[in-house]
């Protein structure tokens, strides 16, 4: 008889293992057209254009440097609605409640989602609670709807040669400071957990044709921009020098041999725009809340470069190319 395949944590890293159990079991299952897409959100007709997107948040601990499950679930929903271009407007929240969770915890935890609510300017409009058996544990499954302005169109596909890459900060601190609390290791690395509203707001009101957004989240920059650069039939570079990572987040990975371009945020998003207007996206994305670290770290590569189509490469510190691809493993912790 055949082995049986069983899931592993690895289809849960939003890596190689997690893009082929979507690809060969969800996809086919549910193919449409607007899934197909593969975007962060999807948009769909309704009473004018609608953003749609829906996660589900088992992060351990519950509580962390920098926030709590309940900031993050907000945090990373609402941002899938604004890599769309999408004004946030309504989540609903299902509470999976372990038998044993604190309530204290529990209330805390609340009172931290609503608060991010408020922030991001969202409703939450309808809820659920259920108790299973277990230890303390808690999960949140959030949906988010907003509404997508007529005749705007932010998608992965959209990059084009010649445009501008940039990043709205450094790479790779959610992860950390997760890691840090799992491993125990005394630090004072913080999440960057947060609505990037204001970002998204500043570059569209600030009239920078924005080709594509998207948040860094599981998998890192590396898994983030390969997927744009397949999703565009286009190379990206970067240069190694310019993707900012703080000192802290350096050395931690330093210790403890990770890589900074594999480790995910919670509060940084990737931009690409016309090469022309980079200058004045990256003043909108400095001064924006959330976006002092902003950085143009690439470009996408044109005809005759000798490139090729859906590939990443990176300019190293020592005049190297490295040929990058998405997250390969696990990419312990879960962070979200």
């Amino acid at each position: 008889m055949p082995e049986t395949v069983r899931i592993t944590m690895e289809h849960g890293s939003g890596g190689q293992a997690t893009g082929e159990l979507i690809g060969e079991i969800f996809a086919p299952a549910f193919r449409n057209e607007v899934l197909g897409q593969m975007e962060d959100s999807a948009v769909v007709s309704g009473s004018g254009r609608i953003a749609v997107t829906t996660d589900s948040f088992v992060v351990t601990p519950l509580v962390f440097r920098g926030g709590d499950i309940g900031r993050l679930c907000v945090c990373g929903t609402v941002n899938d609605l604004l890599m769309r271009g999408a004004v946030p407007r309504y989540l609903t929240c299902g509470f999976i409640l372990e038998e044993g969770l604190e309530i204290e915890l529990l209330r805390r935890i609340v009172r931290s989602l609503a608060e991010t609510a408020a922030e991001a300017g969202v409703q939450i409009i309808a809820g659920d609670t259920k108790v299973i058996e277990g230890n303390g544990g808690l999960i949140i499954n959030t949906t988010g709807v907003g509404s997508v302005p007529d005749g705007l169109d932010i998608s992965a596909g959209n990059a084009g040669e010649g445009d501008a890459v940039l990043v709205s900060g450094t790479m790779g601190d959610h992860h950390a400071a997760i890691l840090g609390e799992r491993l125990q290791i005394e630090s004072d690395i913080e999440s960057d957990c947060a609505p990037l509203g204001e970002i998204v707001k500043g570059l569209l009101d600030g009239g920078i044709r924005v080709r594509t957004l998207r948040d860094v989240t599981r998998g890192g920059l590396g898994t983030v921009l390969k997927e744009l650069a397949e999703a565009s039939g286009k190379c990206f570079i970067i240069e190694e020098d310019a993707v900012p990572v703080s000192a802290r987040v350096r050395d931690f990975c330093g210790l403890l041999g990770l890589d900074p371009l594999y480790m995910g945020n919670e509060g940084k998003l990737v931009a690409v725009v016309p090469r022309e207007q980079a200058a004045e996206a990256l003043e909108i994305m400095k001064n924006a809340r959330y976006g002092s670290g902003a950085a143009v770290i690439g470009k996408v590569a044109g005809a005759g470069e000798g490139t090729e189509a859906g590939e990443l490469l990176m300019r190293t510190q020592i005049g190297g190319v490295r040929r990058l691809t998405v997250l390969q493993g696990e990419g312990l912790p879960r962070i979200c």
